[in-house]
This record gives C-alpha cells, structure tokens and sequence, in this order.
C-alpha cells in the first residue's frame, strides 16, 4: 500500500477540504486522539502518563489522547505549555475532566507524550520549554511524539531545537517529509499512521517493498533481462556490481572488462575481450557504467562508448564524475530515461550548492538532467524529471563502507532490465539495497551485502 508524504502545506489543505466537504474540525481531532490512544495502548500498555500539550491543535490531539487513556484506566496527567488558543483545542481541553499543571511544574511519568507542536513549526523551542522537554524525556521509559516531535520543521528535516529520541511517533492523515529525511529521522522512532478522513494524496511517497515479476515457463535468461556492466580501472568494483546484479534476478550478467576479472562468480559471463565488446547487443536490458571508472581519458572513452549506445542507463561514481566535468546535455539525447546514483558529494558536483530541503533538490536535478537521480544516503531521495519523488528512509548505517554503492547500482540494473521503468526500477533496487543490509546485520562488507541479496529478492517474487 503507498504510504503518501504531505508537506504542511498540503496537510493544511487537506484538513481544511475535509472541514468544507462537512466533516467538522473537532470530528478530525477526535478521530486523531483516538488512532492515537489506541497505538499508544498497543505499543506502551498500561503505565502512568503524562501528556504536555501545546497551545494548538496539536495540544488539542493530547488533551483527547490523555481523556481516552484514562478512560482505559491509565492514570493520566496534563502539563500544559499555556491555554489552548484554537476552538477545537479549547473544546477538547473542556472534554478533559482530569488533573492539568504547567508545564514548568510537571513531575516525570513512565510513559511521557509530546503533544506541544507538531505539524507547522517554524522555529524551535524556547530555552525553557526545550529543557524540560529534555528534563521529562530523559525521565521516562517510553516516550512518543505526537505527529512529530517538537522542535523539528515539518518539510525538510530539521531540528529546530534540541529534541530527545522517540520510541514510538504517530502522525495523523499522511507522512510528512521530516519523519523520513535526516536529521530529523533519527529522532523518530517506530510511525504510525492514523487515518482520520483525509484526502492524503501526494506527489511525493515512500519507498515500498517492490512486487516483482516470478519467471514463467516461456522466459529465459534474456526475456528476464540481460545487464552489461564496463569495467573500470577497480576491477572490484564492478565485480560486485556484477554479482549483485545476478542476485537480483538478472537472468544474465555480462562484466565486461579489459581481461578477465579474477572470483567471479562462473555465471557471470566474461569473454575478456575488452570493455567495449558486444555494446550493440540488441538484448542488452541495462547498460551499468562508472563503477571503478576512471575520470581521465580512458573512462570518457568508455562512457562516451556507453551513452552511444542508446541503450537504458545506470550510471554511478566514474561516469558521474565525468559528467559533471563534461556537462549533463547530453543525456537529454537518450531514448531511455537515464538513472544517475549520486551520493552527497557527487550531488553537489553534479548540480551544485543549492537551498531547499533534500526532496527539493532532488527534484530540481532530475528535471535539469532529464534523468531519474537517486540521491544516495540515510534518507535516499529517489526523483522523476515530472516532479514525482520516493523517499527511502529505512537504511542501515552500516552501508557506510566501501563498494555498497556499486552493490545498489548492479540491483537497479537488474531492476531495469527486467523491463521496470526507470523511477520503478530505482525504487525498487534501492528497497533491495537497504532490505539487505537489515539482512545482513552488522559490521557488513558489500561482498556480505550482495550475499543477501538473493535473500531480499525473495520477499518480492
């Protein structure tokens, strides 16, 4: 099921196109309160509470969150920032029967809930407020944010003002972008969800577990895509690239390279002939270059070689140094759409220092470079030249290392020649990507990495 991403704007537009189309505002508030006591329920069990509840419709969502609790029989205490100053606030802050303190007076509970601010900030947190925040948090066994945590902007992912880590988030309608963009991510914790009635859909969604195509009796290893991958001047590296590739359910892997690479897999197919052979193979489904390729003469030779072929394209480290030197027109000539795998540093070289939130700049790239840009990372920002994005947040940090970028280039290839479109096929080979890394566990190297694979390929078929 896609899980859609609304910036505030657009959770703002959707609230208020629910209140016009008849739903009363405090219908939303109260179906919000109760999707959260319930998960809270679930997820904490029954401990004495403490709700802190702001002035705005996030602290009415507490108000209702702290009644139903109660009603469950937790016993459930209020500390207010200051009154509610919105009429849905005010009403649910009237339902609510129970003991109210200031904030600056609230003593610790076992399970503390974060209902100050949620969707909207602009600004962090006062000295005060943020300290006892941190006070309360550090206090407690089990801590959850309501919609987000406070101090953290809603669009962008940052951290606003000091927040303490979250066990358990629930966010009301839709995600929002700082539940999955780093830094702000990390604070989060597990995220529910709570459908309250809203319309939720968006340009921008997240990453989900691919469905992917089981051979039939009438394919072979070409209908199921072959992949050609030039070698560069680390032989390693696209060897990995190589068998990722295969693992991934390419139905055949051609590594193409100045002589025979040693411990590759014998499925693998290498004639030794050079990089270049076999280029105009009317069968080839993707076209894997830049992984080990050299930014000097040699390495333009052969993306130069690569980009004539007109053939679908996965194209990473070497060759996007080389673009960003040569310049990205001429990927605009390319009958298939393109797939560039920039990390951070590659990015910037590729398109420069620019503002704006990581989905943002993620966009803007891909419409400049008319090329499907997988913006690599903790929280892997996936764009289509239309405006369309994915975010992938559900990466193991361990990926920190050498060659697992080559390992997520060879399973987007096999993704493409499958037949996925290009945006799909990123999607899905960076699902692959980060689903084995959680299989592969700790202190993982990218030959570990690709083992797992095959693992992570068959929770899709």
């Amino acid at each position: 099921m896609t899980r859609f991403i609304l910036t505030a704007e657009e959770m703002r537009a959707a609230e208020a196109a629910a209140i016009s189309a008849g739903t009363p505002g405090y219908t939303l508030m109260e179906r919000a309160g109760a999707g959260a006591a319930e998960a809270i329920w679930r997820f904490a069990g029954p401990m004495p509470a403490l709700v802190l509840c702001g002035p705005g419709n996030n602290g009415g969502d507490g108000y209702v969150i702290a009644r139903l609790l109660r009603e469950r029989g937790l016993e459930v205490t209020v500390a207010a920032l200051t009154k509610p100053k919105s009429d849905d606030a005010r009403t649910a802050r009237g339902a609510w029967d129970g003991p109210v303190v200031e904030l600056a007076d609230a003593s610790p509970a076992p399970l503390l809930i974060d209902a100050l601010f949620g969707t909207g900030l602009a600004r962090g947190l006062d000295g005060s407020a943020h300290e006892l925040l941190g006070r309360l948090a550090a206090a407690a066994r089990v801590r959850v944010a309501v919609d987000l945590p406070s101090g953290i902007a809603t669009d962008d992912g940052t951290v606003l003002s000091p927040v303490p880590d979250y066990e358990l988030t629930v966010t009301f309608g839709a995600l929002k972008p700082s539940h999955l963009l780093q830094p702000a991510a990390r604070h989060i914790g597990r995220i529910v969800v709570v459908d309250i009635g809203v319309d939720a859909a968006s340009r921008l969604i997240e990453v989900e577990r691919p469905r992917l195509r089981r051979p039939g009796p009438d394919d072979h290893k070409y209908t199921r895509g072959l992949v050609t991958i030039i070698a560069g001047a680390m032989p390693g590296a696209s060897m990995l690239a190589a068998m990722a590739a295969a693992r991934a359910g390419a139905g055949a892997v051609r590594l193409q390279a100045e002589s025979v690479v040693l411990g590759v897999p014998a499925a693998i197919v290498q004639n030794g002939k050079g990089p270049l052979d076999r280029l105009d193979d009317p069968r080839i489904g993707a076209l894997l270059a830049g992984c080990g390729l050299p930014a000097d003469k040699g390495g333009r030779k052969l993306l130069d070689a690569a980009l004539a072929t007109g053939r679908p394209l996965v194209l990473d480290a070497g060759a996007l140094q080389l673009l960003a030197e040569d310049g990205l027109e001429r990927l605009a000539e390319q009958p298939h759409r393109p797939i560039l795998t920039p990390h951070d540093g590659e990015f910037a070289k590729l398109f420069g220092e620019s503002e704006g939130s990581k989905v943002e700049r993620a966009r803007a790239a891909a419409a400049s470079s008319n090329a499907v840009v997988v913006h690599k990372g903790p929280d892997t920002v996936i764009a289509h030249p239309d405006g369309r994005v994915a975010i992938c947040s559900d990466m193991s940090n361990w990926l920190a290392s050498g060659g697992t970028g080559d390992v997520l280039a060879g399973i987007i290839a096999a993704m493409r020649a499958a037949g996925l479109p290009s945006f799909e096929a990123a999607q899905a080979g960076t699902w692959l990507h980060g689903r084995a890394a959680q299989l592969a566990g700790t202190a993982f190297i990218a030959d570990d990495l690709v083992a797992q694979v095959r693992h992570a390929f068959s929770e899709c078929v």
